[in-house]
Formats: C-alpha cells, sequence, structure tokens
C-alpha cells in the first residue's frame, strides 16, 4: 500500500467517525445529539402494539398511512413522502441519482461525501469561513454541481442558514440535498425547507432518531418530487423498511408529537443559551454562535488533550477535528438539561486549569 493509499484510507476513517465512538458506558454522554434516554412511554406503547404485526410482511397499507401522516405534517402529498432507515439511508442512496460532479458544504455531517466518494462520484468539498460565522455562500458552489449538500441547521456548527440563501442553490438539473435531522430541535422548524414542494430538485432528509431517541430503530423519510423520490429508490430491495419504523414515522407525525417536539424545542433552546454563555465566560474557550441545533461547537486550546482530560473525568464529548474544516481545538458538545450540562461544566473548568498548570510547568 502506498502512502497515498494510507491517506486516503485515514481520510475515510475520519469521515466515518461518530459521536458514538466517543461515547462509551459509564460516561455522561454529551458526544450524540440524541435529545432522551429512551423514547417515551406513549412511543414505546405504540411500538409495542405493533410488536404482534411482525409475524407478517411490512403491509402497503402501513407504508401509506406513514406516507399519509408525513405528507399531513409537511403539508404535502403523499407521493412526495419516501420512509427511509433514518435519515442515512437516504445518504447512501445518493449515488443512485447518479451525479457527474457533486458539491459538499463543510463543515457539515460527513456520511453524504463519504456515500458519494465511495461510488466514484467526483466531490468537490465546499468549505465556509469560520470568520464570517460559516455563513452560507451560494457563489462558492460550482456551477458544473448537479448534485449539492448542505445541512440545516448544520452539524457540528449548529449554523441555520436562511432559506432564502438554500433555495438559492437550486437551478434547473441539480438535486439540492438539505440534511434536515435536527429541523424539529428548531423552534417552530424556522428555516426548514420540508414544505417547499415548488424549489426544482430539492430533496429534504429528515431523521426521527435524534427528537424521539430511536437511533436503534433508524427512522427517517425523505420529501422530494416524485420521480427525485424514484430515482433515490430504485436501488433499494423488497420491503425496505420494517414494520416497527413505518410504526414510529406515523406515531411522531402526528399533530400531538409535533406540538411535544416543538415543546422540547423551546426548552432546549433556553438551556442552550445558558449553557452557550457559561461555557463561553470559562477562559480559552470559544463557543461558535448563534447556535441553532441542540448542540454547540466550541474551540479549546489544546483540544485533543481536553477531551482525553475529559474522558479520563467521566464526561464524553464529541471530536471535531473529523469534520473538514476544523482542527483538533475543536469539540462539539450536546446541550442538555441544566443539572447534567453542569456537570460538563466543572470537568472542563477543572480540566482548563490543570492543562494551564501543565502549559506553565513545561515553558
Amino acid at each position: 500500500m502506498t502512502s497515498d493509499d494510507d491517506q486516503r484510507t485515514a481520510e475515510r476513517a475520519k469521515l466515518r467517525h461518530h459521536g458514538d465512538v466517543d461515547a462509551a458506558p459509564g460516561l455522561v454522554d454529551f458526544a450524540v445529539n440524541v435529545r432522551l434516554e429512551r423514547p417515551p412511554a406513549w412511543l414505546r406503547d405504540r411500538l409495542r402494539v405493533a410488536l404482534d404485526r411482525l409475524g407478517a410482511y411490512p403491509s402497503a397499507e402501513a407504508d401509506a398511512l406513514a406516507r399519509a401522516a408525513v405528507a399531513a405534517r409537511h403539508g404535502r402529498r403523499p407521493d412526495e413522502v419516501l420512509v427511509l432507515n433514518g435519515g442515512a439511508e437516504g445518504f447512501a442512496l445518493l449515488p443512485a441519482l447518479r451525479p457527474r460532479h457533486a458539491a459538499v458544504i463543510h463543515p457539515s455531517f460527513t456520511e453524504p461525501e463519504v456515500a458519494l466518494v465511495d461510488a466514484g462520484v467526483p466531490v468537490t468539498r465546499v468549505p465556509l469561513d469560520p470568520a464570517d460565522g460559516y455563513a452560507l455562500r451560494p457563489d462558492l458552489v460550482p456551477a458544473d454541481a448537479d448534485l449539492v449538500v448542505l445541512g440545516n441547521p448544520t452539524n457540528p456548527t449548529s449554523v441555520l442558514h436562511p432559506a432564502a440563501a438554500v433555495r438559492a442553490l437550486a437551478r434547473p438539473g441539480r438535486v439540492l440535498v438539505v440534511d434536515e435531522a435536527f429541523a424539529d430541535a428548531v423552534p417552530g422548524e424556522r428555516g426548514s425547507l420540508a414544505g417547499d414542494a415548488d424549489t426544482p430538485g430539492l430533496l429534504v432528509l429528515r431523521s426521527l432518531t435524534k427528537t424521539w431517541a430511536l437511533p436503534g430503530l433508524r427512522a427517517g423519510y425523505a420529501l422530494g418530487a416524485p420521480d427525485l423520490l424514484a430515482r433515490l429508490a430504485a436501488p433499494r430491495p423488497h420491503w425496505p423498511v420494517g414494520t416497527l419504523v413505518l410504526e414510529a414515522v406515523a406515531a411522531c407525525c402526528s399533530a400531538a408529537a409535533v406540538a411535544e417536539a416543538d415543546a422540547a424545542a423551546r426548552e432546549l433552546s433556553r438551556h442552550r443559551d445558558d449553557f452557550a454563555r457559561a461555557l463561553a465566560e470559562l477562559p480559552g474557550v470559544a463557543v461558535h454562535l448563534p447556535a441553532a441545533g441542540p448542540f454547540l461547537l466550541l474551540r479549546v486550546p489544546g483540544g485533543d488533550r481536553v477531551l482525553a482530560g475529559l474522558r479520563a473525568r467521566g464526561i464524553a464529548v464529541r471530536r471535531a477535528d473529523t469534520f473538514p474544516g476544523l482542527g483538533v481545538d475543536h469539540l462539539r458538545v450536546a446541550v442538555r438539561g441544566p443539572a447534567r450540562n453542569a456537570l460538563l461544566l466543572d470537568a472542563l473548568r477543572a480540566e482548563l486549569a490543570v492543562s494551564d498548570v501543565a502549559m506553565e510547568v513545561f515553558t
């Protein structure tokens, strides 16, 4: 294996890194952006009843009910909905669209780039400028890119791009993929394009994993024009989505669930703002603001050492140098409730004090 091969392997390993790797049993988890430790009781009850249907193949009726629930939730038609095994399945299916040149806006979730590169699709990274607040610049995207991917709000920066700026990326002959995995964590889902059936080539991917604590079930959906969804779904096998996923999608798109998610988003927004202020008061810690998602991007001197020190203190945070455009001093932290957030603040304060002493001894 050549050094170039080694470098490509190492780069791919970084892109495939996710927060669940940073978390571990026994650690207080700030690495994974899942709101709850398990699904709420009403959702578990719905899934428990659906267990009795596992003796039969997933039905067309169940798929239709799930798509109808999603469509009603976003003001779309059922044929503009494709139920997925989590939003990540949508990324894995992107090569089925046969793009000639893809552009991925970074820093952002890395699975779309991995799927496209593995399929041999030429990919251009479009880095956003931290000095400009990682603001979206449509003019930076290559004109010949027939597939453009971005997150909104973006993981890990927590930036929410204005809907008008996102729409400005659309053009005839281009598929515009918007990863809205965290859109339901934004009060009122401000900036979401999930209900936009008019922008040409728009494909919105949504996840139910984070808000409803379903990472072990994999539940999500895509929204787009029927012909675009048909192209995306072309490689899927028969019965691509299981009975429990269909039940979860229908349940989590009910009016009551949407209201519960919005109330949770408003509470989390308050916790995030308080958390951000407290983190910014720690010496040397820079918090990227404004933030719209259920997580914060930090820049901490000696971030790799701080990450290891926090782990030794029983705290897991997400390393962020695996996101293109970020370095070892970047860390991503999930937002929790005030009591749990205080645990990270205390541990980080203590770790920064130790780091300062060690630096003084070294110098």
